[in-house]
């Protein structure tokens, strides 16, 4: 597989019209089952400055470039800090997944305050989430028959499972896989030769009842955990975003 680097992604995202907060790898990548073929999907915030946001004509909450590096489909998507902290107090466990991403392009002071304040945005309801996204990658392996929305669906369940046990945000599946199937790595290794080959292993009828049984999972973890109902993250975001949007 493409192994990355971080130094020629850098001078990429330095190429952005405003400061960084931080850049991390998300995607296969950071979930532990890149293919040779793989996409770089970076993901970041940015900081507008307060002329971008107190005037009538309000700057890119959202900004999206896509291009190509000796041979790879590179993917930056940066977020404002504002937008970002609301999308961590709505229970959205994909930013969480981003900021504590242990692949780290551009890092900030901001970015391990960041970090720190994720902890407290971690609720019970993050589970929703989950389930939300297994269910949604299932119906796109329903209609494709390939090992990458597959491979996600049995991802997201399991970092759900391990978040509502433990508190604690995994996405790498090669770090879950005592809760997997044994038949998961080689499903790995064989997603890791093309990005959308198809699965040739277990039967649909195994697959269902092994996902159908690690929702049960989800649902019994979220049930038991020790998690709080909402976030107490809020303030120190709220702290945060003033502090960064006037540069001090």
């Amino acid at each position: 597989m493409r192994t990355l680097d971080f130094a020629e992604l850098r001078a990429i995202v330095g190429e952005q019209p405003f400061p960084l907060l931080f850049a991390t790898v998300s995607g296969a990548h950071l979930y532990g089952f890149p293919s040779r073929d793989s996409d770089v999907d970076l993901r970041g915030v940015h900081v507008l400055p307060p002329a971008e946001v107190v005037g009538l004509r309000i700057g890119p909450q959202t900004l999206d470039r896509t291009w190509f590096e000796n041979e790879a489909e590179v993917d930056l998507v940066t977020h404002d800090l504002g937008k970002f902290a609301r999308l961590m107090l709505r229970r959205n466990g994909y930013v969480l997944e981003q900021v504590l991403s242990p692949l780290v392009v551009v890092t900030t002071p901001e970015h391990e305050e960041l970090k720190a304040l994720a902890a407290g945005c971690i609720t019970r309801w993050h589970a929703h989430h989950y389930r939300g996204f297994a269910k949604t990658q299932w119906a796109f392996f329903e209609k494709s028959g390939e090992l990458k929305p597959l491979l996600y669906t049995f991802r997201v369940l399991l970092t759900g499972i391990h978040l509502m046990r433990s508190g604690e945000v995994q996405a790498d599946l090669r770090q879950l896989l005592d809760e997997a199937p044994e038949y998961l790595p080689e499903l790995m290794a064989a997603k890791a030769e093309a990005e959308h080959s198809a699965l040739d292993g277990p039967s649909v009828e195994v697959l269902t009842a092994d996902i159908e049984r690690l929702r049960q999972e989800l649902d019994e973890a979220e049930a038991g955990s020790r998690l709080p109902e909402s976030s107490v993250a809020d303030a120190g975001l709220h702290d945060l975003l003033v502090r960064a949007r006037l540069g001090r």
